[in-house]
């Protein structure tokens, strides 16, 4: 890597950077772009390395959604790499009955990442699989465990399928991704050994499963703040609240409150809250229920919704609003009492494309094993519940709710954003902190990343499936805030009845990606206490 600039956890290029968790998966993804990927190649050579130099935060059989700028297009579209629960009926019966286990093969959801890559590779990139997973098989090649030689065989068997393929680079990128999911008429070896694993430790997922598994391509969501467009994923992550805050501070002028001032910190994290009470409320896989995003991102609920922000008192009430009626309020919205693994992508190229994604997984092992295959399995199907008619509930085929949530933000039709933070529920409160500190405050990747954060707990935990929501709620008006912040300001926050925890570490792990217009450079940056890094090509 002749032309890389040593990785830390700061950089600044004009011809390509990326930013991610471990410094080898930051390596991985420099080197592709070095050899003349675009970000879609080295975003998922970078996703693949991640599930090494991150393994426990993400693995092959976890998850990663992800968002894309098509320089060529000029659009960003949403890419689900998101398993989903079982096929059978009697699978999903069983969870109804007995709940969704944790620490329990059973709570796996069909494995994803494979595909996600491929998907990202064969429609947006220019190298081949054996190209962008190169870096990832040396970081195995020189691992100790005994999966990291098992997924290195694995993934191996994936290149020889794509060496054997007649055709265009894509229908063998295809064909390499058809070989781990036992698909199209491609050796099973790999997927036998998934389901025999599965069967072994008493899992519901079988080659069915598999073969039917596809990476969707969707539109995203989207709004307009402050003349930036703000992209988030579906509502089969939690990314749209994040719109609905967004849109409930455009009624407050942030600026002239003042970074961390009282008044700030109190409005967003009152905005925050109004927004997740609905994402608890209402989202869900869009391919299963009717999730109300036009309602929930219009004006007339906005402007209903907006008035619950008291400015003196902080709320300790989960207050979803009534989308059918057009009321603020839900009539049996309750009061609920005071009672992770992932990691981080962001990439950037010379011809203008642009990549966000949130790979991970809650690794598991089995037994403290993987299986023939070297592929570990996640807990995601714990993001779904059993709740009878709730959004969420687990159903054959279905995605869970997910937490993880990429961001891209465009002005004037261009990326000029790409933020990607780890942290389950925390996620997008880290996102608002740091789209903030950028559009209100003038503050670049490398000040962001390491000013102070805030974030609630008063919300549903997206990790627990218990059918009785309200026993999933965490602290009602609980307001996490760095110690750095100023003790004035915290009880302030405190006589306004937050409840204030000052917290001297990270609150989420966030990486973060500005593109300058003007000078035609790249500053990328990811929190150096969360073990983010960064770099870029000279």
């Amino acid at each position: 890597m002749s032309n890389t600039q040593e990785i830390g956890w700061n950089a600044a290029s004009k011809t390509g950077a990326v930013a991610a968790g471990g410094a080898g998966a930051v390596a991985a993804g420099i080197e592709i772009l070095e050899a003349g990927g675009n970000a879609a190649d080295a975003a998922a050579g970078t996703i693949l390395a991640l599930n090494v130099t991150d393994h426990g935060a993400c693995s092959i059989g976890g998850e990663v959604p992800l968002l894309i700028y098509d320089a060529g297009k000029g659009e960003v579209k949403s890419l689900s790499g998101q398993g989903r629960a079982p096929l059978s009926q009697d699978a999903v019966d069983w969870y109804m009955e007995n709940g969704i286990p944790n620490g329990d093969i059973k709570m796996a959801p069909v494995p994803s990442v494979v595909d996600l890559c491929t998907t990202t590779l064969k429609l947006y990139g220019t190298k081949t699989f054996e190209d962008i997973v190169d870096p990832t098989l040396a970081l195995l090649d020189a691992g100790e465990a005994v999966w990291h030689a098992d997924l290195a065989a694995t993934l191996r068997r994936m290149v020889e399928e794509e060496r054997r393929t007649s055709g265009s680079r894509e229908e063998k990128v295809q064909a390499a991704s058809d070989r781990f999911y036992g698909r199209n008429g491609t050796d099973t070896d790999i997927a036998d050994a998934l389901e025999g694993f599965y069967i072994d430790k008493g899992g519901f997922l079988r080659k069915s499963d598999l073969a039917a598994h596809v990476t969707l391509v969707e539109d995203p969501v989207s709004v307009e703040y402050q003349g930036y467009t703000v992209y988030k994923c579906g509502p089969w992550t939690q990314g749209p609240y994040l719109c609905q805050a967004l849109r409930l501070l455009e009624g407050f002028d942030l600026k002239a409150m003042g970074h961390f001032s009282a008044d700030y910190v109190h409005v967003v994290t009152e905005a925050l809250k109004l927004a997740m009470a609905d994402r608890d409320a209402y989202y869900g896989d869009p391919e299963f229920v009717d999730v109300p995003l036009s309602t929930l991102l219009s004006d007339a609920y906005t402007e209903i919704r907006r008035p619950l922000i008291d400015m003196q008192k902080a709320s300790l009430e989960a207050r979803p609003g009534d989308v059918e009626n057009m009321q603020p309020l839900k009539s049996d919205g309750a009061f609920r009492p005071g009672v992770g693994g992932t990691t981080t992508c962001v990439v950037a190229d010379r011809w203008g494309n642009v990549v966000s994604a949130t790979p991970s997984a809650n690794v598991y092992h089995a037994g403290g094993t993987v299986g023939p295959t070297g592929v570990s399995y996640g807990n995601r199907l714990r993001s779904l519940n059993t709740t009878p008619g709730h959004p969420n509930c687990i159903q054959p085929g279905k995605r869970p709710r997910i937490t993880l949530t990429p961001t891209l933000v465009l002005k004037d039709g261009a990326p000029i954003l790409a933020i990607s933070v780890a942290g389950g529920d925390l996620q997008d409160q880290a996102t608002m902190n740091l789209l903030l500190d950028f559009v209100a405050f003038d503050m670049l990747p490398e000040a962001a990343v390491t000013a102070p954060r805030f974030a609630t707990s008063h919300h549903e935990d997206s990790f627990d499936p218990n059918p009785n929501r309200i026993e999933t709620f965490g602290q009602a008006g609980s307001l996490t805030i760095n110690d750095s912040v100023s003790e004035s300001v915290r009880q302030e926050l405190a006589n306004r009845g937050h409840q204030v925890r000052a917290h001297g570490g990270a609150i989420a792990a966030p990486s973060m990606l500005y593109i300058n217009k003007d000078n035609g450079t790249f500053y990328a940056a990811g929190d150096p206490a969360a073990g983010r890094h960064a770099a870029g090509l000279e």
